[in-house]
C-alpha cells in the first residue's frame, strides 16, 4: 500500500480540508475569589468556537475578546506581543485544550499575568485518539499531530454541550457575584444545543453507516456521534497535483463506494476541481467552524448548513 495513502481511523493533516463521503476544564487551579473587575471580569478565548461558547454563556455580564481573529490557522498560530498585552490584562482565559493552541503555554508566560484563571472547555471529554505518520509530514512538510488526541470536539452538539457545561462552571467559580446570569445564559445555549442534536439524529438516522474519506480529520466526532464512520484518509500534496493522487483518490473511493467530495467552504483549489472532474464526483462543502462571524447564534447556522451537506452527499 502506498505511503500515502492509508486506512485510518483518524489522522492529523493539513487544514487543506476534502472529505468523501459514501452512501450514502481541566479548570486550572482557581479560587472563589472574585476576578480583578467585580463587577464585569476581563475575559478572553482562543479561538472561534471557544469564543462562540463563552459568549453564550457571558452574553451581557461583559465582554470577550479573542486571541485568534476567525479564519486564521490555529494549528499553526504565532503568538503576537499584543496578545501578550492582551492577557497581562485579563482576568479569565478559556481555550479549548487537547493541543490545538500549541502557543498558549509560551504566550501565558511571556504575559506574567499571575492573576489569569484558565479554563479547558474540553475538560472530561472522552477524546478520540489519532494516528501520525511521520513520512507524510516529511514528505510533504506539514501535518498536525496532536498527542493528546482530536480536539475538534467543538462538531459534536453533544461535545458542545458539555463545553459550555464547563465554560459556566468555571466562570461561576471565578466569578460567584454572576453566576445566576451564566448559569441562566448556559441553560438557553444547551437548551438550543440538545434540539441541534435531535436535528442531526433525525436527519442523519436514514443514513447512518455511510462510511467516508478525509484529507483533514476534523469530523471524526461528529461521524461518530451519528453512525456515520471516517475510514482512511487520502493525502494531496500542498503545491501541484499528480495523476498518481488522482489515482491513489480514486481506488479510495472505489473502495468506499464514494458518492461525493466535500470541500472546506470559500476553498478554491484547482485541484479538488480537478480530481471532482476526473472521477465525475459532485462537490458539498462542509465546515470545521474556525472562521466566520462572532455572534453566539452563528454556530447554529453552519452546523445546520453542515448537517445539510451530509444529508445530502449520503443520499447521493
Amino acid at each position: 500500500m502506498s505511503s500515502h495513502f492509508r486506512l485510518s481511523k483518524i489522522k492529523f493533516l493539513k487544514r487543506t480540508l476534502i472529505t468523501s463521503i459514501t452512501c450514502l476544564g481541566a479548570i486550572a487551579p482557581i479560587t472563589t475569589a472574585t476576578a480583578q473587575n467585580n463587577d464585569r471580569p476581563k475575559i478572553v478565548s482562543t479561538f472561534l468556537p471557544v469564543h462562540l461558547f463563552t459568549k453564550a454563556v457571558v452574553g451581557d455580564t461583559g465582554e470577550v475578546d479573542i486571541l485568534i481573529s476567525p479564519g486564521a490557522e490555529v494549528h499553526d498560530y504565532q503568538a503576537t506581543p499584543d496578545d501578550a498585552k492582551l492577557l497581562s490584562e485579563a482576568d479569565v482565559l478559556v481555550e479549548n485544550g487537547l493541543g490545538i493552541e500549541e502557543f498558549l503555554s509560551g504566550l501565558i508566560a511571556n504575559a506574567g499575568n499571575s492573576n489569569l484563571q484558565q479554563i479547558t472547555a474540553s475538560e472530561g471529554i472522552e477524546v478520540i485518539e489519532g494516528e501520525h505518520d511521520e513520512h507524510e509530514e516529511e514528505e510533504h512538510g506539514h501535518g498536525h499531530h496532536h498527542e493528546e488526541g482530536d480536539p475538534h470536539v467543538w462538531l459534536d452538539p453533544v461535545l458542545a454541550q458539555q463545553q459550555v457545561a464547563t465554560i459556566r462552571d468555571g466562570l461561576i467559580a471565578i466569578d460567584p457575584n454572576n453566576a445566576d446570569s451564566y448559569r441562566s445564559n448556559a441553560d438557553a445555549y444547551i437548551q438550543q444545543l440538545q434540539q441541534l442534536d435531535n436535528e442531526f439524529q433525525q436527519r442523519l438516522a436514514p443514513v447512518a453507516g455511510c462510511n467516508f474519506i478525509t484529507f483533514h480529520d476534523a469530523f471524526a466526532y461528529l461521524a461518530q456521534r451519528y453512525g456515520l464512520q471516517q475510514e482512511a484518509i487520502v493525502e494531496i500534496p500542498e503545491d501541484s497535483i499528480t495523476p498518481s493522487d488522482i489515482q491513489r483518490v480514486q481506488q479510495t473511493a472505489e473502495q468506499y463506494q464514494v458518492k461525493a467530495l466535500l470541500t472546506e467552504p470559500g476553498i478554491e483549489d484547482k485541484r479538488i476541481q480537478q480530481i471532482s472532474s476526473d472521477l465525475n464526483l459532485p462537490l458539498e462543502a462542509i465546515d470545521p467552524l474556525e472562521s466566520g462571524e462572532t455572534d453566539p447564534q452563528y454556530y447554529f447556522q453552519v452546523m445546520r448548513g453542515n448537517m445539510e451537506a451530509l444529508e445530502r452527499a449520503c443520499q447521493n
